[in-house]
């Protein structure tokens, strides 16, 4: 496993951008770049599957629990996507197409606890200079929960007794991601309801 090609930042060619929660932009690499970066890291030598998938019907999403496997390494993550409906008739264009953005998103995911893109995430990683932060980005990174606020869930969470599994499915339900994503905002919340 090559950690250093694992962590190393993304061209600028090869982020993106798209609006996130409260209209922040949110920088992003694709699926494919995520798949040759474990490529040329691992030498092609890990796999990836989808442990399970349910299809939230009355809240238009589907969630996947995905799971990467590099060696010994073995990582796990959810995924979502919205469920892509028919503007005429509201009826559901194709639910595989949906899977598989789930997928890929879950496979991302599971790919940042690698390292892979970690930086994209406010996670305290430099980019490369070519990649430095501009107002959006550090707007987007501001936004996303504290490491005092995680650790203070992580331990309530633990006091309580909750699976941590079962935790990041909920958060995934109410905020539409797992608990290292939320925002500041929304960890607020969850310690309120935590303590409570």
């Amino acid at each position: 496993m090559n950690r250093d090609l694992l962590e190393q930042p993304f061209a600028p060619e090869q982020i993106r951008q798209r609006k996130g929660n409260f209209g922040h932009m949110l920088d992003y690499v694709e699926g494919h770049t995520v798949i040759q970066r474990l490529n040329d890291a691992l030498d092609g030598q890990w796999s990836f599957e989808i442990q399970e998938h349910q299809v939230l019907k009355e809240q238009n999403e589907v969630l996947v629990l995905g799971r990467l496997t590099a060696g010994a390494v073995v990582k796990t993550q959810f995924g979502s996507s919205a469920i892509t409906r028919a503007k005429e008739t509201g009826e559901i264009v194709s639910l595989a197409d949906d899977l598989k953005a789930a997928a890929t998103d879950a496979l991302k995911k599971c790919a940042t606890l690698l390292g892979v893109g970690l930086y994209l995430y406010g996670s305290g990683s430099k980019p490369a200079e070519s990649a430095a932060p501009g107002p959006e980005r550090k707007e987007a990174a501001s936004a996303r929960l504290s490491e005092k606020q995680h650790n203070y869930i992580l331990r309530l969470i633990s006091q309580s007794g909750i699976d941590r599994t079962d935790f990041d499915r909920k958060c995934v339900e109410k905020y539409g991601t797992v608990l290292d994503h939320l925002s500041k905002a929304d960890a607020s919340q969850v310690i309120a309801q935590l303590a409570a």
